[in-house]
């Protein structure tokens, strides 16, 4: 789906969200009249400091009020941008400085909710999506942490060990299949139904802890988290 189209089966009724280059900012109504604030990064272009500082001063400014609305990041984008330029002036600081706005924005009381409906990677991914409190995706989305050739060239290990350790371990794997096992996603939205109505359920249960860790385990994505939990629980009851 496109952001036109996502953007449509979300606010039927319609919305003010805009483009500025490859980013997004506005508002929607929700069919039962709930407003959702709107960023997004498109188009699959890298983030680089201009995108990051631009991005956090929006969730930030929404971060100031007190309507508790919440925040809707659509995610479409490439790594972090790998520009000399970006590179001395601390990106990795930008992209640090808009996980914490999304983080602040959450604790207080904004749901955030990362809507991945492409690609993402790396630096760029942790700090947008995986920064929200909620990732949901669309089919055909496909995120990754590292891929297997950048993993390769950090770990010293042989491609074809990653790739084996891909098949039965979902944290070394890049992709959505892999993401939604370990619990990173917590839903996959239906693009053939209402992007409202699914949107409404998921604001309609309330959030009140990060429960990633808790999904992998029942997905069988994290066994030796499932593990250390009932290790926990058990010396809770002892």
């Amino acid at each position: 789906m496109t952001p036109a189209e996502i953007l449509a089966s979300l606010f039927p009724a319609g919305h003010s969200v805009s483009a500025e280059g490859d980013l997004l900012f506005g508002q929607g109504a929700l069919p039962d009249g709930a407003l959702v604030h709107v960023v997004g990064a498109t188009a699959r272009a890298p983030i680089g400091i201009d995108q990051a500082i631009r991005l956090s001063a929006a969730v930030l400014e929404i971060a100031r009020s007190d309507d508790a609305t919440p925040i809707l990041f659509l995610v479409d984008s490439a790594s972090q941008r790998m520009s000399r330029r970006d590179e001395l002036l601390g990106l990795s600081e930008y992209l640090a400085h808009l996980a914490k706005s999304l983080l602040l924005a959450e604790a207080r009381g904004h749901r955030t909710i990362g809507l991945l409906y492409g690609g993402s990677a790396a630096g760029a991914f942790i700090a947008t999506a995986l920064a929200c409190g909620t990732l949901v995706a669309l089919p055909g989305a496909h995120p990754e942490v590292m891929d297997l050739a950048s993993m390769a060239r950090v770990t010293k290990l042989p491609i074809d060990v990653l790739e084996a350790k891909a098949k039965t371990t979902p944290v070394f794997a890049p992709g959505l299949d892999n993401l939604v096992s370990v619990g990173g996603i917590a839903q996959v939205w239906n693009p053939a139904e209402s992007l409202a109505d699914q949107l409404q359920a998921l604001l309609a249960r309330p959030r009140e802890r990060d429960d990633r860790a808790a999904l992998g385990a029942e997905r069988g994505g994290r066994p030796k988290s499932a593990r250390i939990a009932s290790q926990v629980v058990a010396a809770a009851q002892a």
